[in-house]
């Protein structure tokens, strides 16, 4: 899935704005495993 998609998908069910669920997933791709990294190597692009 794509950022922007899981971004929509975090919003509509915390109920928050878009802008706070980008920070909430930024938040946990910087948080995942380093097995989770190899598995999807699109994780690493994250800044922070």
């Amino acid at each position: 899935m794509s950022f922007k998609s899981v971004q929509s998908k975090i919003a509509a069910k915390e109920g928050v704005s878009k802008k706070s669920a980008g920070a909430i997933l930024a938040s946990a791709t910087r948080k995942a495993s380093p097995a989770a990294k190899r598995k999807n190597p699109k994780l690493k692009r994250v800044k922070g």
